[in-house]
């Protein structure tokens, strides 16, 4: 089954997006690659450590939907040149730099991620 190399999907990702919020954290995805979809989430991975899927959101067009809720029929859409806002609830980052990775199960491509780098944006 072919897959799509990190390199490519790290383009997800919004440059200088990694913030705080009051009860946890987030980042900004924007698609540019390609609409998709997928049927399962893979636990993120921050510094190394999973993050339970329960602690996991993404937001589209104002609809917040956990990671543990999405499966065939609530998809993790990737729509084009639509932000997608991904958040953690329960902790907050510390200052400096953090490698976020991220990965999902996509029909026809099976499970596909990448990882990025970043510093928490300053308030």
């Amino acid at each position: 089954m072919p897959g799509v190399p990190a390199f490519i999907l790290r383009r997800l990702y919004v440059k200088a997006s990694l913030e705080n919020f009051e009860g946890g954290w987030r980042f900004k995805l924007k698609n540019s690659l390609g609409s998709g979809y997928a049927r399962v989430m893979v636990p993120l991975s921050l510094d190394g450590r999973d993050i339970p899927l329960a602690d996991s959101s993404f937001e589209i067009d104002g609809r917040q939907t956990r990671f543990d809720q999405v499966d065939e029929k609530n998809t993790f859409t990737l729509a084009m040149n639509r932000d997608i806002v991904i958040s953690v609830h329960g902790e907050t980052l510390s200052s400096g730099v953090h490698k976020v990775w991220m990965a999902f199960v996509v029909p026809g491509f099976g499970k596909i991620g990448f990882d990025f780098t970043d510093e928490v944006k300053s308030g």
